[in-house]
Order: structure tokens, then C-alpha cells, then sequence
């Protein structure tokens, strides 16, 4: 089916098309994210080391290469890896998110990995994005390109599988800010979305009936929807990434799940991830437990003087001083994405 009012619309507000089937134009199939269904209940640190490192025994032999932060998650995972290609991303020459890439230096050398920058700038992303949307089928989440290039790179270099550590935010309670209180259902919907496709779009459609299946009165089981929703979203980022760049990737943290309910006490308490903490010092008894910072990316530099998107999608004269530097990516890349449609079709 065909409705590219829908699918912008459904980008905008949740960064993917939540549809199956439902497409931009005649010939592209986008694909979601599946979330796996035989995940492993896991009660304490222990269970997660355990686990983690029956994941890591499945790919001994083959060459591993880590999408190594300066976070917990993948520093955890590079403590399986000693010996193996570790990749940072250097954002700007180094003059952006430096801290980041100084801890990732850190647990490089505890676990004498061979840390390989990454170096992100507008340079290296704009050349490789229409690479990603084409795969997608779709618009993309600002942090594709840039593992596009990650990937790219430990290709080059006989990396077979990539590691990361991206889902341990969602099921351990990393996400702080949206476990911060039982959300009233109209609160967590403004909270949530992502753009509004009603204040850019000249033919919008509301996509807000995907909240209406996790109403409950007047709150909403925010647990159930970002189980369901944002992971698809999210992984569905670095699935994409991945299969543009032709790397296979694991995330030994994505057939896990709590066994017990997550303790929302403890996270609204100042202790998000209270498990992955634990793991984390047992790995780094040495170091201080970073906070949780979402991957960086320079899209505020990037965007600081764009006027804004120009086609007939989208609304006239727009006030892009209202929008931060990652809604001006979705609106960048929705027109871009939009602008590579009419080049097919045009040399059709």
C-alpha cells in the first residue's frame, strides 16, 4: 500500500514507519525491527555475565570488532573481547563529546583491545547518507550514517561481526528521563513524540492512534510502549547501518530481559541501571560509573544555519529557531529522502 502522507508523517513523530507494508512509493519495502521472542530472564549481575558470556562463546573463532563509548554498556562488552578491533567514534577532530572518547581510551587499554577512531564531521556523514536511506527504504535516524561508517571502516579492516551494546538502555532501565514518573497518557504523548507532523507538514495525518493501544484512562503503560515501539525504532537504526555496510552485528544484550520488574524506585532514585552498574564495577572495579549519555552526534553544529526544507511537502516558512538540531535532521533528511524519490523516478 501506498501512502506517503502516512509515512511522513509516521517518521516524523516516531523516527520510523510503523506500517509494515504501508510505503513511500510503488517498489520499496522498508523493514522493521523484530524484537526477539525467546529472551532470557536474567535476576541479578551475575545472570547478565553469565549470559553475555554464552553469547560471546557462539562467536569465538570468528574476527569481533566493538562500537566501543565512553558508556557502561559497551565497556562491559569489551571485557569479553580482550585483544579484539574497537571502534570510537571522534566527533568534530576531537573537539566535541572529548570526554567520551578519553574514557573509551580507558577501558581500550584495561582490556588491550586496538582502539581504531572513527572521525565524524559533516564531511565524512553527507557523502554516505543517501547510502542508508536507500537501504531503509526510508528517512533514517541521524546515528546511521555514522555507524554506517563505523561499520565500513572494521570492514576494511576483516571485522567480521560487530558488537553492541545498544539495547541495555531499554531493558535495564537506562532510560532515565522517560521512567521519571507513571506518565499521564496526554503528557507522555507530547513528551514522546518525536516531531509533530502537524506543525511542518501541509498534509499531515495523525499517527496518535499507536498510543491509543497503550492507553490505560487517563495514564499509559510506558513500560509496554517503549518495550514495543522505541525498540523497534531504535534497533531498527543500527539494523539498517549494519546490512547497508555489509557486516554482520551482534547485541548480547538483546535477548535479555529482567526477570522481575524493573525497580522504578531505584532508577527515580538516581540509580538507572542498577544492574549494569553493578556489572559494570565488577568489570572496572577501578573506575567511576559513567552516567548514561545517547550517542552523540553534532546534528546542532550541523544544522546551526539551515533555513529550513524547501519542497511542497512541507509548510511555508517554517520557524526552524523552534527546533532542535535532531528535528532539523528528521526534517533534512525526510526532504533529502523525498528528493532521491523524484531522482529515481525521474531516470526510471
Amino acid at each position: 500500500m501506498i501512502d506517503k502522507n502516512f509515512c511522513m508523517s509516521s517518521y516524523l513523530a516516531y523516527r520510523y514507519i510503523e506500517k509494515d507494508g504501508v510505503e513511500f512509493a510503488e517498489g520499496l519495502h522498508h523493514k522493521n525491527f523484530k524484537v526477539p521472542s525467546d529472551r532470557i530472564k536474567v535476576f541479578s549481575a551475575g545472570d547478565i555475565d553469565s549470559a553475555i558470556e554464552k553469547n560471546f562463546e557462539k562467536v569465538r573463532g570468528k574476527k569481533l570488532g566493538i562500537m566501543l563509548s565512553g558508556g557502561m554498556d559497551s565497556a562491559i562488552l569489551a571485557s569479553y573481547m580482550k585483544g579484539c578491533d574497537a571502534y570510537t567514534f571522534k566527533f568534530l577532530d576531537g573537539n566535541f563529546q572529548s570526554d567520551e572518547f578519553r574514557r573509551a581510551e580507558s577501558y581500550a587499554k584495561t582490556y588491550d583491545l586496538n582502539l581504531h577512531y572513527v572521525n565524524i564531521n559533516w564531511q565524512s556523514i553527507e557523502p554516505v547518507i543517501d547510502a542508508v536511506l536507500k537501504n531503509k527504504c526510508a528517512p533514517v535516524h541521524s546515528i546511521e550514517p555514522q555507524i554506517f561508517l563505523a561499520a565500513k571502516q572494521a570492514l576494511n579492516d576483516g571485522v567480521e561481526i560487530m558488537i553492541v551494546g545498544e539495547s541495555s538502555d531499554l531493558i535495564f532501565g537506562g532510560m532515565d528521563k522517560l521512567l521519571a514518573k507513571d506518565w499521564e497518557f496526554d503528557d507522555f504523548v507530547k513528551r514522546y513524540t518525536f516531531l509533530n507532523p502537524f506543525d511542518v507538514l501541509e498534509n499531515p495525518v495523525d499517527v496518535n492512534y499507536l498510543f491509543e493501544r497503550y492507553r490505560q484512562g487517563n495514564k499509559i503503560d510506558f513500560l509496554k510502549f517503549m518495550d514495543e515501539v522505541y525498540s523497534v525504532e531504535s534497533s531498527g537504526s543500527y539494523m539498517n547501518a549494519f546490512e547497508t555496510a555489509g557486516i554482520d552485528y551482534i547485541d548480547p544484550y538483546a535477548n535479555l530481559e529482567m526477570g522481575e520488574p524493573l525497580d522504578l524506585a531505584r532508577i527515580r532514585n538516581g540509580e538507572p541501571k542498577y544492574l549494569i552498574r553493578e556489572l559494570f564495577k565488577m568489570k572496572y572495579p577501578n573506575f567511576e560509573v559513567p552516567n548514561k549519555i545517547p550517542m552523540p552526534r553534532p546534528v546542532d553544529f550541523y544544522f546551526a544555519d539551515w533555513k529550513g526544507p524547501a519542497r511542497v511537502e512541507f509548510k511555508k516558512d517554517i520557524d526552524m529557531k523552534k527546533f532542535t538540531g535532531n528535528q532539523k535532521w528528521q526534517l533534512y533528511c525526510l526532504e533529502r529522502f523525498l528528493n532521491l524519490l523524484d531522482d529515481v523516478n525521474h531516470n526510471a
